[in-house]
């Protein structure tokens, strides 16, 4: 096929015949505009689409409620009381773990902090945190409030593993080095796992053991990554992680997070940690007299029963993952983005650099595409085209074609629209 055949309409049609997933695109709902067509939405990694079972999951649980009131929680079609674990083992097998190893509770920040709680344990020696330069704010704040609860003052605790001058993405070498300089006083590492500026995905295992070998804990914010790459959790050997759903799981907007405690930790009751009734033993927690009992793994960090309505949108979503699989997702995503990145490459213009790494291996949906001379007008005449991305200060726009429900033919369509703004 010849470059011009490749950069064609046809072309993505084809590719879109030929895909196997394409089917599920249905499966969700797409914005439109007022004539009935589908907008672009390029932007899964900020807040993902609906499924059109959603609805349905969620009415289920306000019928139960109508009808059966306290009893739904033992009674409903899905009791409510064990309802975090009808999301467990789909929840697992998305980001490479163990049912032990994972549960569905709070939000990321929240449990970011109820994590640190338990694994970031300083001392006056051994107490900086080592997060990268361009984390999401979030983290920052996370970190920094951490170490103040300690009495560590945040600019000689906190340490930034930064790109090298004139460059964009992070190198692991340069992490090495902060650790050989400065691991004697290096008590966690706080990673993202796909950088939310770049779109770098990072390998887990390999800082995982650069961190261990320098008696660290790891820990790893999975925002970006959950649902978009195959992070291998367990294998990775990092101690903790902790994610969102409402990106490329498509929860629906401030819905409920994840967390991740590696099984190593899972039966370790000295841990520190703030407390709850739902992490109790589920088998006495009733019986309100009962001594605490911490609950081995992942469920042991619970604080709170789980709101059901929010749990049911996840359920929906989780179990279209759980149909397809991450390996056929994962796969048609490096089709996604190759083919996004060659049609970038054929716009005649010295004002586009893609700053999201070129190997396939070393990111996932999301292309950081940054354009030179060009500001926040850009991302709303995409918007006035019906384009839906992400601007980011000061000349980055993140786009984002998801596996379940971008097609090759979106992909072509933006660029043709693209190019003529530029």
């Amino acid at each position: 096929m010849t470059i011009a055949s490749k950069a064609s309409l046809e072309c993505a049609k084809e590719l879109d015949q030929k895909d196997k997933i394409a089917p599920y695109r249905d499966q969700f709902h797409i914005p439109k505009d007022n004539n009935g067509n589908n907008w672009i939405y390029m932007c899964g990694n900020s807040l993902g689409l609906q499924p059109k079972t959603t609805k349905k999951y969620i009415q289920q649980e306000l019928e139960d409620w109508a009808n059966l009131g306290v009893e739904g929680h033992v009674e409903a079609k899905n009791p409510w009381m064990p309802y975090h674990e009808f999301l467990t083992d789909a929840m697992a097998k998305v980001v490479g773990a163990k049912p032990l190893e994972v549960v569905i509770m709070n939000t990321l920040t929240t449990n970011l902090h109820l994590l640190m709680v338990s694994f970031y344990q300083p001392d006056k020696t051994k107490y900086k945190i080592v997060i990268e330069s361009d984390a999401f704010p979030s983290d920052r704040y996370a970190v920094e409030s951490q170490l103040r609860f300690h009495d560590f003052d945040p600019k000689e605790g906190l340490i930034e593993w930064k790109p090298r001058p004139g460059e964009e993405l992070l190198r692991l070498g340069d992490l090495e080095t902060i650790l050989d300089q400065q691991g004697n006083e290096i008590a966690l590492l706080l990673i993202g796992g796909v950088n939310y500026y770049t779109g770098q995905y990072l390998d887990l295992k390999k800082i995982a053991d650069l961190g261990h070998a320098k008696n660290c804990i790891v820990g790893i914010d999975l925002a970006h990554g959950v649902g978009n790459i195959q992070p291998e959790l367990h294998n990775s050997g990092i101690d903790f992680a902790a994610w969102c759903t409402y990106k490329y799981l498509n929860s629906g907007p401030g819905s409920l997070g994840g967390l991740f405690v590696h099984e190593k930790h899972a039966y370790n009751k000295d841990l520190k940690r703030f407390a709850g009734w739902w992490s109790h033993n589920k088998e006495t927690r009733f019986n309100m007299r009962q001594e605490f009992d911490i609950m081995p793994g992942a469920e042991g960090y619970q604080l709170s029963n789980p709101p059901i309505l929010s749990m049911a949108a996840i359920k929906a979503s989780l179990d279209i993952f759980n149909e397809v699989g991450m390996d056929a997702l994962r796969k048609k995503s490096k089709a996604l983005t190759g083919y996004f990145e060659f049609l970038i490459n054929q716009i005649d213009t010295d004002r586009i650099k893609i700053i999201t790494p070129t190997n396939p291996e070393e990111r996932g949906c999301q292309l950081s595409i940054q354009v030179k001379n060009a500001d926040k007008r850009l991302h709303q005449q995409l918007t006035d085209h019906h384009i839906i991305t992400d601007w980011r200060e000061p000349d980055v726009i993140r786009c984002a074609p998801t596996p379940l429900y971008n097609s090759f033919e979106d992909v072509y369509r933006m660029i043709e629209i693209l190019k003529t703004l530029i």
